[in-house]
């Protein structure tokens, strides 16, 4: 059985930009200095194949308030340690794969 990365990675090769989703449209609009159209469509390509919809719209909030993502992690809800653990490994995918 292939690694989570390693298969996302594959399946990322073999695939077409996708359209703007809502962690690429967060991505382009933030105000961080690192930002590019390249990389915001790399990082949403890792969305869409490691966070339902839902979670990446919620995501896509912690680039207009880190504080969300900090509240996120804190929290003692089920429902929110188990999205934080999916969010991690987006995170983590997204910055191995699409790292410059």
């Amino acid at each position: 059985m292939m690694k989570p990365v390693v298969a996302i990675a594959a399946i990322l090769l073999t695939t077409p930009f996708a359209e703007a989703g809502p962690i690429d449209n967060a991505c382009i609009r933030s105000d961080r200095g690192a930002r590019s159209p390249g990389l915001c469509g790399c990082i949403q390509q890792v969305a869409d194949q490691t966070l339902s919809r839902a979670d990446q719209r919620r995501a896509a909030g912690f680039f207009r308030n880190a504080q969300q993502a900090q509240d996120v992690r804190m929290s003692k809800r089920a429902a929110d340690n188990q999205f934080w653990d999916r969010y991690k490994l987006f995170a983590a995918t997204a910055e191995r794969y699409c790292a410059r």
